[in-house]
Order: structure tokens, then C-alpha cells, then sequence
């Protein structure tokens, strides 16, 4: 199975100058939990709700200075649409990521492949193997809360 029989072509992007408010509530509204940002035409990155969570709430003082391109994850790491799902799979789980943008041969965005579309798609045993793959180096970081 290649990755473009089973990805979202439906991708909500966010121009890396919007503020940080307008970028959450964009998620908000399409429902979705990452954006991908673009300046000048070009993808420049990933917004992520937790992005907005941990580098703008958490550590900022003045939260309606920041934009998306200051949250942003800059390391861009994508797979090509002719791939086959196991490769971006791998993909997915040696970089502990649970989005992974889908570019076409000419290096155009053409979709989004998710940790949703590999569970609508895929057997559950196999969906379970890769949430507990991609998830495995948070449990380690946080075994236990913290009040």
C-alpha cells in the first residue's frame, strides 16, 4: 500500500507571520491539531497544538507577540507520496512524530499522512504497534505526574 491510498489530501496551512491566537483558533475551527506553515509560497514548517502549548502558554510572557512561526518546528520531516506506508511508518516512529507531511515528485505538498489515517486503514494490531512505537519515548520521559 503507498502512502498517497491512505493520507489526507485536506491540509490547513498558516502563514508563518499569524499570531499565535489566530493559529489556534484556525485549529480550532477545521478541527485538526497541527497546521503546516508556509512563507513566501514555501513550507517553512509545523505548528502543532502542542507546540502552542509548550512554547507559547508555558514559556512566553507576552503570548500575543508570538506567531506561528515563533512555535513552529522548523525540521520539516516528510515522505513522498509514491512511498510505501511501512517505510513512512518507520519514518514516523524513528523520529517519534505523529504527523507526517506527503510531498509529491516535484516537491509539492500534496497531503498529510497521520497516526488517524494508519488506524482507518490499517489492521488494529499493526495501528497499535506504531502508537506505542511513536508514544514509547514520552512514557519513559514522564513515568509518573507531577503535581
Amino acid at each position: 500500500m503507498l502512502v498517497k491510498d491512505i493520507m489526507s489530501s485536506f491540509v490547513i496551512m498558516i502563514d508563518e507571520e499569524k499570531d499565535l491566537r489566530k493559529t489556534a483558533r484556525k485549529m480550532r475551527d477545521h478541527d485538526v491539531g497541527c497546521l503546516l506553515v508556509y512563507s513566501d509560497d514555501n513550507l517553512s514548517g509545523i505548528v502543532t497544538d502542542r507546540d502552542i502549548t509548550c512554547k507559547g502558554v508555558a514559556d512566553c510572557m507576552d503570548f500575543d507577540a508570538l506567531t506561528a512561526g515563533d512555535v513552529m518546528s522548523k525540521d520539516i520531516i516528510w515522505c513522498n507520496e509514491n512511498e510505501n506506508v511501512e517505510d513512512a511508518i518507520r519514518l514516523m516512529e524513528n523520529n517519534q512524530i505523529k504527523r507526517l507531511p506527503v510531498l509529491d515528485d516535484e516537491m509539492t505538498l500534496v497531503g498529510i499522512l497521520t497516526l488517524g489515517d494508519i488506524s482507518t486503514h490499517l489492521s488494529h494490531e499493526l495501528s497499535g504497534e506504531v502508537v506505542e512505537a511513536i508514544s514509547s519515548s514520552a512514557n519513559k520521559i514522564c513515568p509518573t505526574i507531577i503535581n
